[in-house]
């Protein structure tokens, strides 16, 4: 079994409203990705398809898949279906791109998510490799930018000053996971911190990880 499923029923898919787990439910996954990351009023989503999501999002449900994971929304919430108009209701303003030519982070199933305000911008780029399982291949929160592996989870943390080496201590210790890979971005004299793992460390640890940090996401 490839290392991106944890078990069959990764490759199963799970519960879903829509037709398709790569095309429905792995795209809600990758709006749920970019809710998570953004945490803020969002007034402006901008998705942009690669390959098959370009030819066939309307058809297979993707256009509001993706807008009800990032209206934070479930693969089995009744809701999705009508995702794109309760996000109209809501004032935000959506818009599907379709471009030709290759993904730019190499997989048919692409879609760039971004999401916007006045005072933040945030960019996903992921991809749906089959039920319900994505990658996330590029993340850019304002001026930092990383580039994970792909397969969750995935860490992202906003250091508190002077903590990053005691983050970074913390997670090379962890006896219940591996850190696969790991990044720093300083910008603004903001240190933000990526770290790919190859499971979810347990809530212990991400309290004492969230302790040192003004913000801490794990997708």
């Amino acid at each position: 079994m490839s290392g991106n499923y944890k078990s069959v029923f990764d490759i199963i898919g799970p519960v879903m409203v829509g037709p398709s787990s790569s095309h429905t439910a792995g795209a809600v996954a990758i709006g749920q990705v970019a809710h998570k990351l953004f945490s803020q009023k969002i007034t402006q989503v901008t998705i942009d398809y690669y390959e098959s999501f370009a030819k066939t999002h309307r058809g297979h449900g993707t256009d509001f898949a993706i807008i009800a994971g990032v209206l934070g929304m479930k693969t089995d919430d009744l809701r999705v279906p009508d995702a794109v108009r309760i996000a109209k209701m809501r004032g935000i303003k959506v818009k599907f791109i379709e471009h030709e030519g290759k993904s730019p982070i190499n997989h048919p199933n692409t879609a760039i998510v971004t999401l916007a305000n006045k005072d933040k911008e945030v960019k996903v780029a992921g991809c749906s490799i089959g039920g319900g399982t994505i990658e996330i291949r590029k993340i850019q929160i304002d001026g930092h930018e990383f580039f994970p592996a792909g397969p969750l989870p995935i860490i992202i943390c906003l250091a508190k000053d002077g903590k990053q080496n005691s983050i970074l201590e913390s997670l090379a210790c962890g006896e219940d996971f591996i850190v696969k890979k790991a990044e720093r971005s300083i910008s603004s004299g903001c240190c933000l911190l990526e770290f790919d793992l190859d499971k979810k460390p347990d809530e212990q640890i991400l309290e004492h990880i969230a302790s040192m940090s003004k913000e801490l996401i794990c997708l």
